[in-house]
């Protein structure tokens, strides 16, 4: 692939830091922070536009949101007004219109929101064999097309996910959040989750799957009503389903989107370390692959890599998407090192070549295979650590949405003074409890 068909971006050119409408002061901005999750902080953090008291991210903002740590410049809100909001929607291309450049050239003309960003991320991470499911899944009526109303579930399942998970506090900062997030205010009878319970959360694109398949035998297809009326239009909606919101999405454009989105993104990646040409080096191969995991000290994989491939030869676009095709297959690759391992045989790059193409259909390259080894063999016996290797991808593939909360003084101050006065609260009740025995 030419460095003209990746159709080079160019962020710096335009970074998005607009002067604003501040829709919130610094200090509530923190305040909500405490009660957010981690998903829910990443996307305040990056979004940049609001209307009516909802937040959206532009197409922009969900580029820089997946391909950088922080945003480049701290974000203020913009208040959009609906003749603005109308503007945006109408020069949303119709979805057979869509392409591998689609976000890129919107830049900042779309909106976003919070339960689409969450769908979005869900994309980036499956393998196309998925791309049938998560048709089906929206396709309750099985007509072999979604409309609107269907695709809508969505912002219920992932609603009441959160819900399920909201942090205890202060009731009128969890509305706030919520109508920042949701557009509306749900309901305050959340079901928090007890100390023992599940610790581990249910993954989103699980709780898709699991949810979407009940809605037909639940309230939450009702709710979309009242949800679709309720709720401004997006970019996504419009894309999909036309202006007026009639029209129906069929499998082949679901699947073309899915696979174009994933494609923009690596290709973003990829056009970050090119600098126009047509490879990048192993050693930024390297650097993109230690992206967002929980590796401590990458300058050991680095250096093993400099010195076992002293002579650059490079990784070409389509090596790299391979690889990352791969990973979104990463479960079934797991299962079938899991086999070598309980046969006690070493993993050879022979035996890691053939255990990714018969556990997930993608052939890798020789010398993709052998940069892979170098970086990852720290202990140079030419064989492969399936188990660190595996977990670092795993890590890799999140692209650091699993990430752990920042909190600085102010925060860890609130947080302690919180819990401090509940446990008073407590104490106090134990200690009139006992008065009245007495």
């Amino acid at each position: 692939m030419t460095s003209e068909a990746l159709h080079c971006y160019h962020p710096e050119k335009d970074t998005g830091c607009q002067p604003a409408v501040v829709t919130e002061n610094r200090s509530d901005l923190e305040d909500l922070h405490l009660y957010a999750t981690p998903r829910e902080q990443r996307f305040r953090r990056f979004a940049s536009l609001e209307f009516e008291g909802q937040l959206y991210m532009t197409p922009y903002d969900f580029i820089q949101a997946v391909t950088n740590d922080e945003p480049k410049c701290a974000k203020k809100w913009r208040s959009l007004s609906k003749q603005e909001l109308n503007q945006i929607l109408m020069e949303t291309p119709p979805v057979w219109k869509g392409s591998s450049k689609l976000f890129r050239n919107l830049n900042e003309k779309g909106v976003i929101s919070y339960t689409e960003y969450l769908f979005l991320l869900c994309i980036l991470t499956k393998p196309h064999a998925g791309f049938r499911i998560a048709f089906n899944m929206f396709d309750t009526d099985g007509n072999e097309m979604v409309d609107k109303k269907e695709f809508l579930v969505l912002q219920e399942i992932f609603r009441k996910k959160n819900e399920k998970r909201e942090r205890k506090g202060d009731e009128e900062k969890r509305a706030m959040l919520r109508l920042q997030l949701y557009g509306y205010h749900t309901s305050t009878n959340s079901v928090h989750k007890t100390e023992g319970e599940d610790l581990v959360p249910r993954s989103y694109w699980d709780t898709l799957r699991r949810s979407t398949s009940q809605a037909l035998f639940s309230d939450l297809a009702e709710r979309a009503d009242d949800i679709s009326s309720s709720l401004s239009d997006t970019t996504l909606l419009v894309h999909f389903f036309g202006k007026k919101g009639k029209a129906e999405l069929n499998f082949e454009d679901f699947y073309r989107f899915m696979d174009n989105l994933q494609t923009e993104v690596l290709e973003i990646e990829f056009l970050s370390y090119s600098n126009g040409m047509n490879t990048i080096s192993e050693e930024d191969f390297a650097h993109i692959l230690l992206r967002y995991t929980n590796v401590e000290n990458t300058s050991s994989y680095l250096e093993n890599m400099r010195c076992r491939i002293p002579e650059e030869k490079g990784i070409t676009f389509e090596e790299f998407r391979s690889f990352f095709q791969f990973l979104n297959n990463l479960e079934d690759f797991t299962i079938a090192m899991q086999m070598y391992n309980f046969a006690s045989r070493s993993i050879g790059q022979d035996e890691f070549k053939r255990a990714v193409y018969v556990a997930t259909g993608v052939k890798l390259s020789p010398h993709l295979v052998n940069t892979v080894f170098k970086i990852f063999d720290v202990d140079r016996d030419d064989q492969l650590s399936y188990k660190e290797f595996i977990g670092i991808m795993k890590d890799r593939l999140n692209r650091g949405f699993r990430e752990t909360p920042k909190y600085g003084w102010k925060e860890y101050y609130s947080c302690v003074m919180t819990v401090t006065s509940e446990h008073l609260r407590d104490l106090w009740k134990q200690f009139r409890r006992r008065d009245m025995l007495r």
